[in-house]
């Protein structure tokens, strides 16, 4: 499978460009750009692939992403009936903030550091709200909306899932007219 990268963005034209209020050398900016282009690119691959990798390579120089699938073994393709009992899952009520990746989902950037987000903080759209750890690397969770988070829907450490809910938020009244 071949992904094709997007070019990375080159300074401002004068080698820096603005990063929080402070100028940054064009090497370093190029390199960071790159890896948030690798970063968006193997989450990307990693939600549209039906079942995990095996292995997932990563390159900055010359930029290059792989990922490999070990064949699924005879006991994997032979039919097998589970046993199946419905169980009734309530959906969160109102808007969510969802996983954009399968991987392990964290609060904070560090343990022990407080969470980017809790209860009751207001958000607004592309602001960090987590992290994702998918095959060692770590991805920012970002809000696609704004609003008020009203309930965290996953423990920290816990796996996520594509499309899971993390986050319920609160349905501004705006959007009840629509």
């Amino acid at each position: 499978m071949t992904h094709r990268l997007p070019r990375a963005v080159h300074g401002n034209g004068h080698g820096t460009f603005e990063e929080h209020g402070r100028e940054v050398p064009a090497e370093r900016s190029e390199v960071e750009t790159v890896l948030q282009v690798v970063q968006r690119a193997a989450a990307d691959l990693l939600a549209r692939s039906p079942q995990p990798p095996s292995t997932l390579n990563v390159r900055v120089g010359d930029v290059a992403v792989e990922m490999g699938w070990t064949a699924p073994t005879a006991a994997a393709v032979a039919p097998v009936a589970p046993i199946v009992t419905p169980v009734a899952v309530a959906a969160p009520a109102g808007p969510t903030l969802d996983a954009a990746t399968v991987g392990t989902f964290y609060r904070s950037s560090s343990p022990g550091a407080p969470p980017f987000v809790s209860e009751g903080d207001e958000v607004g759209p592309g602001q960090q709200v987590a992290i994702i750890e998918a095959m060692k690397l770590m991805l920012p969770v970002e809000a696609e909306r704004g609003g008020r988070i009203v309930e965290v829907l996953v423990g920290d450490g816990e796996g996520v899932e594509f499309g899971q809910p993390l986050f319920r938020l609160a349905v501004a009244d705006n959007d009840l007219a629509a």
